[in-house]
């Protein structure tokens, strides 16, 4: 039997990830590399597993991702949006996702959609950096005013 392969897509500034899942021991692979060797710093390490502590999922699942564009907590924020979509996918493909309702009719609301909503991780943050406008030094910071 083949393992079924689910893809997500994550982003987070200027970052674009795409995530594959699929059942395994815990491994995350990115662009080739494990998480430890691809980010250096512990907070960006600690940031794309928090989807993963957050619904108890460590050793669960296998991820393999490919992610361009942007800095390392841009690269990190759009990894842990790109595995929260797609645990919120594997739960609604394995079924899990289906809770009877009062009145006996279906209603798909996950225990693991709503605990990553929550923690705030299936909302794209929208925030990016504003252009540098003509005549500016930034983006709005202007040249000192001078009274003489």
């Amino acid at each position: 039997m083949v393992a079924k392969m689910l893809s997500t897509t994550g982003r987070r500034k200027t970052s674009t990830a795409r995530v594959f899942l699929k059942k395994g021991k815990g491994a995350i692979v990115i662009n080739g590399r494990t998480l430890e060797e691809y980010f250096g710093r512990k907070t960006a390490r600690m940031i794309v597993r928090q989807p993963l502590e957050v619904t108890d999922t460590q050793l669960k699942y296998d991820f393999t991702v490919t992610v361009t564009g942007g800095g390392t907590n841009g690269q990190a924020g759009a990894i842990r949006h790109g595995i929260a979509r797609a645990l919120v996918k594997q739960e609604i493909a394995d079924g899990a996702g289906e809770v009877l309702a009062e009145d006996g009719s279906s209603e798909s609301g996950g225990l693991q959609k709503k605990a990553l909503r929550r923690a705030g991780y299936m909302t794209r943050d929208a925030r990016e950096v504003e252009r540098k406008k003509v005549g500016k030094h930034k983006a709005r910071k202007g040249t000192q005013y001078s009274k003489r």
